[in-house]
């Protein structure tokens, strides 16, 4: 990746201790580039924060409708969640409804970020099961529409009916052509794309509103039921969840392993990606809370905001040593 430029500072004391460098890009509903950093053709894999890309066929096809999934669902399908009860509970239900079980996924089992069912797990000595992975609500799309489609059990299988369904919506949004895929942490195919096609992507959603065909349409639907249900998207202390909850409807936003991060702004018509390249999520929640900042989406004197946009440096006396912030260039 060349031509990266600083998006983050890492400041201990009156120095600067440390520097991430990315890319970013703002592209308005024609897919033009109204704002940019580093490289907008720089090739990236946007890991989870294409969720809501994924879910595409799940409502096109005519799946969701058939099963009569509800907004809830809608906002798993797209989210990375914490393990809590209130994501588990509702995998485990919608998997009933599919008369379908843990050992029809195919994303692993994973420990709950949340601490209250990472400690029950511990207390009890029991181990994490499928449900608990961040991406068991994607993968309850993916069981949908595969039964929808009367798919083979190996759903993440990228010929699979599935995930050719899924990357025929990518490289549709994205406008490109994927140049190659890797194998995402939940094993389902993650296609790349670069960082410009994912901000045109966005901007494509949040304009979803104003088109009426089939697609468009599911694109509105998914960004509806993220805004509508920010604590499902990820969960307590989680930027995706607190910032959505802060912008008081105004923006689905949705993080990436790795350093990615996008918004989707409906009002504006806008949609913002963006990578860090050394893989900082610390970098990522800074330099996308400073960009809705910046457009207006997002008040810096919130508390809330001001815990992404500055974020504490403490050690482990709790003593505040320095200050994640965005560099100056993210602000007009």
């Amino acid at each position: 990746m060349n031509s990266a430029e600083i998006l983050c500072n890492v400041w201990r004391g009156p120095l600067i201790e440390s520097l991430h460098y990315g890319h970013a890009v703002i592209c308005d509903d024609a897919g033009q580039i109204v704002k940019s950093w580093g490289d907008p053709q720089a090739v990236v894999y946007p890991r989870s924060s294409s969720k809501m890309i994924q879910a595409l066929p799940l409502i096109t096809s005519g799946a969701a409708d058939r099963f009569g999934l509800r907004s809830e669902q809608l906002a798993l399908a797209c989210a990375s969640h914490n393990g809590a009860a209130i994501h588990t509970d509702r995998v485990q239900a919608w998997l009933g409804d599919l008369g379908l079980g843990d050992d029809d996924f195919r994303c692993g089992p994973q420990m709950p970020r949340d601490p209250v069912a990472k400690l029950q797990l511990i207390k009890t000595d029991q181990s994490p099961c499928q449900m608990h992975n961040n991406c068991s609500g994607k993968h309850c799309g993916f069981l949908t529409l595969n039964k929808h489609l009367g798919g083979g059990p190996d759903y993440v299988d990228p010929d699979h009916p599935v995930q050719m369904a899924c990357l025929d919506a990518f490289e549709t949004v994205t406008d490109l052509t994927s140049p190659a895929y890797g194998i995402d942490g939940c094993s389902a195919p993650n296609p790349a794309t670069t960082v410009q096609a994912m901000a045109r992507a966005m901007a494509w959603f949040a304009s979803s509103a104003d088109r009426a065909d089939t697609m468009s349409q599911a694109a509105w639907r998914l960004t509806q039921a993220m805004m509508q249900h920010p604590e499902l998207v990820a969960g307590r202390d989680r930027a995706c969840t607190e910032l959505m909850r802060a912008a008081k409807g105004r923006v689905a936003l949705k993080t990436g392993a790795e350093a990615f991060f996008i918004a989707i702004i409906p009002e504006r018509k806008l949609g913002v990606a963006l990578k860090i390249v050394d893989g900082a999520t610390r970098a990522s929640e800074c330099a996308i809370t400073a960009i809705l900042v910046d457009l207006g989406v997002l008040n810096p004197a919130d508390p809330v905001v001001q815990k992404y946009l500055n974020a504490p440096v403490t050690n482990w006396r709790g003593l505040h040593c320095g200050m994640v912030k965005p560099a100056d260039g993210l602000f007009t």
